[in-house]
C-alpha cells in the first residue's frame, strides 16, 4: 500500500470506488523516480535478484513437507500422505523439545546481545581519546570476523578432558578434571558466551551510528541545562535509541526459531550426550537429512520454523504499531 500510496495519489478506494487510479500517470512517476536515482535502485537490484531466487522461486518446494518424498518421483510426483511429517515430529516429542530450547536461546540471545551492544555503543561514543576508540571498537569487532570453525577449536581445546586448557589448570591445582562434553548443563552457558563474544561487536555499530546520526545540538541544550553526563545518556541517548532497538528487535523476532547452526554445530558437533540441552531446530534438520535423508520431515520442520516466525513477527508488529506506530515495521 505505501507503494500505491507514493506512486499513485489519486488512488482512494474508499472515496472514489477506484476510478480515479491513475496508472500510467504512476508509472511515469515511478519511472521518473528511477531516472532520477538510478544508483540507488542498481545498487538495490543485488538484493532483489536474491529474495527472488532463493525466497520466492523455491517457495514450491515447501510442498515437500506434506507427501512421502521419493527422489526418483520428484516433489510432485511423490505420494501425498497431508499432515503425517508434522504428526510424527508431534507424536515423538522432538518437536517440542528442539523448539523449546530454540526458543530459548534465542530470547536469551537477543535480551543479552541487545543490552551489551547498547552499552557498549554508549561507552565507545563517550570516550574522548580518537585512538583509544579506533583501537577499542577494533578489537570488540574483530571476533565477528572469526569463522565459527575456529570457535570449535577454541572450544574444544579449552574443554577438552585429557588436555584441554582449563582442565590442565585444574590438574596442576590438584584437583580432578571436569568432563564438559559429557555435562549438558554447562554448554547452555557456554553457547550463550561465545555467541555474545562473536556476535556483539557487529551488532554494536549499528547503536554506534544510531548514536553518531543524534544532532549534537540536542546534547549541546541539555549541557547548558546543567545535565551531566549520565543524565545525558539516559534522557537523551537512550530515548533516542528506543525506535532503533525496537526494529532491530523485530527483526529478531522474525528468525526467532532459526537457530545459529554454525554456532551449535561446530560447538557440539555430534556429541548425542548434550543433544536435549543444546538440541535447535536448525541441527535437528540437518541431522535428519544427511544421516536418514529424511527430507519430508526436515521440510516439514524448516515449514514450521517460518510459518511460526512469520506469525510471530506479524503479532509482535501489530502491538508495536498500537503502541508506538512509529517504531513498528509496517
Amino acid at each position: 500500500m505505501y507503494f500505491i500510496n507514493f506512486y499513485f495519489p489519486s488512488f482512494d478506494n474508499k472515496k472514489n470506488g477506484g476510478t480515479e487510479l491513475k496508472v500510467k500517470q504512476g508509472f511515469r512517476v515511478f519511472g521518473k523516480e528511477i531516472r532520477r536515482n538510478w544508483v540507488m535502485f542498481l545498487m538495490l537490484l543485488p538484493a532483489i535478484v536474491y529474495f527472488i531466487i532463493f525466497s520466492y522461486i523455491t517457495m514450491p518446494g515447501a510442498y515437500v513437507a506434506f507427501v512421502n518424498y521419493n527422489p526418483t518421483k520428484g516433489i510432485f510426483g511423490s505420494d501425498f500422505v497431508g499432515f503425517k511429517n508434522f504428526e510424527f515430529l508431534i507424536k515423538n516429542g522432538d518437536l517440542w523439545r528442539i523448539t523449546k530450547n530454540t526458543l530459548l536461546y534465542n530470547v536469551v540471545f537477543l535480551i543479552l546481545s541487545h543490552s551489551f551492544q547498547i552499552v557498549l555503543a554508549i561507552m565507545l561514543s563517550e570516550i574522548t581519546g580518537k585512538y583509544f576508540k579506533k583501537v577499542s571498537q577494533s578489537v570488540i569487532l574483530l571476533p565477528h570476523f572469526i569463522s565459527y570453525v575456529v570457535v570449535g577449536v577454541f572450544a574444544y581445546n579449552f574443554f577438552n578432558y585429557d588436555n584441554g586448557f582449563i582442565n590442565s589448570i585444574l590438574v596442576n591445582m590438584g584437583m580432578e578434571r571436569f568432563p564438559f562434553y559429557t555435562n549438558p548443563g554447562i554448554w547452555k552457558y557456554i553457547i550463550v558466551f561465545f555467541y555474545m563474544w562473536k556476535t556483539t561487536g557487529y551488532g554494536m555499530i549499528v547503536y554506534l551510528a544510531a548514536i553518531t546520526g543524534i544532532n549534537s545540538e540536542i546534547y549541546e541544550a541539555a549541557y547548558i541545562d546543567g545535565a551531566s553526563r549520565f543524565q545525558r545518556i539516559r534522557y537523551v541517548t537512550v530515548p533516542l535509541l528506543k525506535q532503533t532497538f525496537v526494529l532491530l528487535v523485530l527483526f529478531g523476532l522474525g528468525g526467532i526459531l532459526r537457530g545459529s547452526f554454525d554456532l551449535f554445530y561446530n560447538l557440539i558437533g555430534t556429541n548425542s550426550l548434550l543433544y536435549h540441552q543444546t538440541d535447535i531446530i536448525d541441527t535437528y534438520v540437518y541431522r535428519s537429512l544427511i544421516g536418514s535423508f529424511n527430507f519430508s520431515s526436515s521440510a516439514a520442520v524448516g515449514l514450521y520454523q517460518s510459518v511460526f516466525g512469520l506469525i510471530l513477527v506479524l503479532t509482535i508488529n501489530m502491538i508495536v504499531r498500537k503502541l508506538e506506530p512509529e517504531s513498528a515495521l509496517f
